[in-house]
């Protein structure tokens, strides 16, 4: 697929597509899953304020989250009208911490300048991923952390990801940890934390389950933890998944 359909979805999706870009995570159908997920992106940053580049940020909602968990952001986005609309929300916000700048996050030009980079359901939208990678990997001080939430193998050919890219000529890509991984290492990065698929941890954690008669409710707690642990120590790197990768500091070698 082409950058353009990219560039062009604002206008494509229409008034309501944009309001719901504008609204999210509370707009979504998954807004408790993206709230699972956004805590833990931000629990695995550097403590605020620390720099954090946002890359591919649409409509620009994980970038004000971070600008109000106290972070200064530079959120990036290659859709001139996708950064209009996240301007407006953040000068509504009054975010002084936030600013967005028009970029291809292949052909990033930064050096050294972040504590964090955030990849928030954005990479696998890359036509060269490890460009991207590789480019967030030199925006990176040493120490820095490059934090990623992508969909895992069988995204693209999902009917998720079959209809955006029919229907707005986007780029769906999988983007599994275990690629995420190698790509950071081949970058001078180092697998820190690996922690499991924010929908997965609500459904086996936070979901409260239809209650099973007495006799079963040990059974029932026990196939649900194995299960989660399957999920944490099998499944991980071919699954969604929040990938954490340190820049290697110059004293390691």
């Amino acid at each position: 697929m082409s950058k353009q359909g990219e560039i062009d979805y604002p206008d494509r999706i229409g008034a309501g597509g944009r309001a719901h870009l504008r609204g999210k995570p509370f707009t979504d159908p998954a807004c408790s899953t993206m709230l699972i997920a956004m805590g833990a992106v931000i629990g695995a940053l550097p403590p605020a304020p620390a720099d954090v580049l946002d890359c591919g940020v649409g409509g620009g909602w994980t970038s004000r989250f971070l600008a109000r968990a106290g972070y200064r952001v530079v959120g990036i986005d290659i859709s001139p009208k996708m950064l209009e609309l996240a301007e407006e929300d953040r000068v509504a916000d009054g975010l002084a911490n936030l600013s967005f700048q028009l970029a291809e996050y292949e052909t990033l030009d930064f050096r050294e300048r972040f504590d964090a980079v955030v990849f928030f359901d954005s990479l696998h939208h890359a036509a060269d991923e490890r460009a991207a990678v590789a480019a967030a990997a030199r925006a990176l001080r040493p120490g820095g952390v490059l934090v990623t939430h992508e969909p895992g193998e069988g995204h693209a050919a999902s009917e998720v990801g079959r209809q955006a890219m029919a229907q707005w000529d986007v780029t769906e890509k999988d983007m599994p940890p275990r690629l995420i991984i190698s790509m950071g290492e081949a970058a001078g990065l180092r697998l820190k934390r690996l922690l499991p698929n924010p929908s997965a941890v609500e459904r086996v954690v936070f979901a409260r389950p239809m209650a099973p008669p007495d006799a079963w409710k040990l059974a029932s707690r026990f196939i649900r933890l194995a299960g989660f642990v399957k999920m944490l120590f099998i499944g991980a790197k071919r699954r969604t998944a929040i990938v954490v990768m340190e820049k290697i500091r110059h004293s390691d070698g």
